[in-house]
């Protein structure tokens, strides 16, 4: 029987409203955003408002001074005195310039080393575990954090410190806004065990920056020209060259930017711990959904399978992204608006939203909008990536998506090119927002 969701909404007490849209988004969202698309593509909530149309979410997000994340704003240190992460900048100076920086030292030429970096690790995890392995803490959230160590040059701790300080900072910024309705003591649990990361990350952030820098100066002074001299002689006798290790830290440390451009070394230290941040429980959670997705299919696991075996990736990675249409790490994203707006105008769903206004942009129901793709409901790994939101859109799509669109596809294919391969649970949350037991066995 088909769930009149709108009929139930409007049936609600106030105070009942939201919860009922958030409980829909969590357990059956497609059926419930098709019923937005068609009948009411703006859903005025109490607590926010629902963007459901691809147009409306591709229109707003590219207005980060209209729809803004001010909301991130406390979760990532931005005060009066400090400006914190650049992702929580609206398109502005220090916005427009570190993350252009950012994109700079994550150079795209690096995709072929950080697929084989990411396959090693993948493989060498698969084959210690013998034949089976909870897969969430031990592989999902494992292999990202040897990117971090060994790519992003984030080493000398213990990786599980690593986690801790990426799974709290995604928790408290991403799944402790007003909408996510947490209890106050919750919140608060939340906000505590974050600020404690915080400080452990600040004061390894600042020990790394010394060391980092007396390496990169040391090595410099000791080598400097004499090694680009060894190196040619190196040549003539048709010997591979000495590099210096490379890692995303050395690489800013050893670059020389003009006070001019504003990039000190307390800045590179932000960034340099924004790439933690960013990497390591959203990858996590893309990689487990993604194979519990295919694990639920057996005529999509064949089709994966057989794409895993291939020297030639391009067809497992498409496979991977439609399947992330499907199981996004979240349905939206969010904003606040900074003055009314109408969206929409000139339609029969214009709807004028008020100044301070929290906002969640669907970009999953954007994703099966028949304006972004024929047949939505169907599975099709031919589709074009220009309608996909799976990495944001616009001014604020993720720095690091080309380093992810090459890392989990390839912890996918790792996965299913194992024998057999098969669940022995299901997927656990621990009513919490991430995936956090997965057991998994092969032969």
């Amino acid at each position: 029987m088909t769930t009149n969701y709108l009929a139930e909404f409007d049936a609600a007490e106030p105070q009942d409203k939201y919860p009922l849209v958030q409980k829909w988004m969590k357990t059956e969202p497609l059926p419930f955003f098709k019923q937005l698309r068609a009948e009411r593509p703006i859903l005025v909530t109490p607590e926010c408002t629902l963007l459901a149309n691809f147009t409306d979410v591709r229109d707003v997000l590219q207005m980060p001074k209209i729809f803004t994340v001010n909301l991130y704003k406390p979760k990532m240190g931005v005060t009066d005195t400090e400006p914190g992460y650049l992702m929580a900048h609206d398109d502005d100076a220090l916005h427009y310039r570190e993350k252009s920086l950012m994109q700079g030292m994550l150079n795209r030429d690096d995709l072929p080393d950080v697929r084989r970096l990411i396959a090693k690790a993948s493989q060498d995890i698969l084959d210690k575990a013998g034949g089976s392995i909870e897969i969430v803490n031990h592989y999902c959230r494992m292999v990202p954090a040897i990117l971090v160590q060994d790519y992003f040059g984030l080493d000398g701790i213990d990786k599980k410190k690593l986690l801790k300080w990426s799974f709290w900072n995604q928790y408290n910024t991403f799944h402790n806004q007003p909408f996510d309705l947490n209890t106050k003591q919750k919140y608060d649990e939340i906000i505590n065990t974050h600020a404690e990361c915080t400080k452990e990350l600040t004061e390894y952030m600042a020990i790394l920056m010394v060391r980092k820098l007396l390496t990169v100066k040391i090595k410099e002074r000791i080598f400097g020209r004499g090694l680009k001299i060894i190196n040619v002689i190196r040549q003539l006798f048709k010997r591979k060259p000495i590099e210096l290790k490379d890692d995303i830290v050395k690489r800013m440390l050893r670059s020389q930017f003009s006070d001019h451009v504003d990039f000190p070394l307390t800045r590179i230290g932000v960034n340099a711990g924004g790439l933690l941040i960013g990497a390591v429980e959203t990858t996590s959670q893309a990689v487990s959904q993604v194979i519990a997705f295919f694990l639920q299919r057996p005529d999509l696991l064949e089709q994966a399978k057989t794409a895993s075996l291939q020297d030639d990736t391009a067809q497992i990675d498409a496979l991977v992204w439609e399947a992330l249409r499907f199981v996004p790490i979240s349905p939206y994203l969010f904003r606040q608006t900074s003055q009314d707006y109408t969206v929409a105008k000139g339609t029969d769903h214009a709807t004028t939203i008020p100044a301070g206004t929290n906002v969640l942009m669907l970009t999953q129901s954007a994703m099966f909008d028949t304006y972004a793709y024929d047949n939505p409901e169907l599975f099709d790994a031919d589709r074009t990536w220009y309608h996909n939101f799976n990495y944001g859109f616009a001014s604020h799509d993720c720095l690091g998506k080309y380093v992810g669109m090459v890392m989990i596809p390839e912890m996918v294919r790792q996965v299913l090119r194992r024998t057999d391969i098969n669940a022995t649970s299901e997927m656990d949350y621990k009513d919490g927002p991430f995936p956090e037991e997965y057991h998994l066995a092969w032969r």
